[in-house]
């Protein structure tokens, strides 16, 4: 019995590759641009002083991912902050694989649509290796949680780790995966207003 084969990857098999090939003039699949893993992290500031913030974090993130959270912690002491090292102040999931491509497909296509005045994605949070970054005001826009059970909002950090080392080819590869990124005509006419 063969496993079902997420429809974002099947949408890179059967159309993105052949449009990378086209625009990139590269012939060898490998050379192509292509996801690596996705880092989910939320940093929790709140949970020095409130223990239980930090259990409702990685709760969330697990039922948003799918997958059991690692709890980061403190590497240095901040005595500014109360902060001791050690202390858990965070945690993160890094998705592969099948997971990876079902949590990028529901966070396009259902997530982000959901986000208040969403205009699109910042087309520059590349960070000059191919990488995109994103930041999430508010968990809730995933509908696997329950927002009666979830009443403090919590952001979050997503990265897309890719293959390549230019933010173009990146940038063009995540376009081509469907990531609602602002257009560059779009920016120009609000400069003129």
């Amino acid at each position: 019995m063969g496993s079902v084969v997420p429809r974002l990857k099947q949408k890179y098999e059967v159309e993105v590759l052949p449009a990378l090939r086209e625009s990139l003039g590269q012939a060898n699949r490998m050379a192509l641009p292509h996801l690596k893993k996705i880092v989910v992290n939320m940093g929790v500031g709140s949970a020095v002083s409130e223990k239980k913030h930090i259990e409702e974090a990685t709760e969330a993130l697990g039922q948003i991912t799918g997958q059991k959270p690692l709890v980061t912690k403190a590497r240095i002491s901040v005595a500014g902050f109360r902060l001791r090292e050690g202390m858990p102040i965070g945690c993160k999931v890094t998705l592969r694989r099948q997971r990876m491509y079902e949590f990028m497909d529901r966070l396009i296509a259902l997530a982000l649509p959901r986000v208040r005045d969403f205009r699109g994605l910042n087309p520059n949070g590349f960070d000059g290796h191919g990488n995109y970054s994103m930041g999430l005001a508010e968990q809730l826009v995933f509908s696997e949680l329950n927002p009666d059970r979830f009443l403090r909002p919590q952001g979050m950090n997503i990265t897309f780790v890719t293959s390549t080392d230019s933010d173009e080819h990146g940038r063009l590869f995540l376009r081509l995966m469907g990531m609602p990124f602002k257009r560059e005509e779009e920016k120009g006419d609000a400069q003129v207003a």
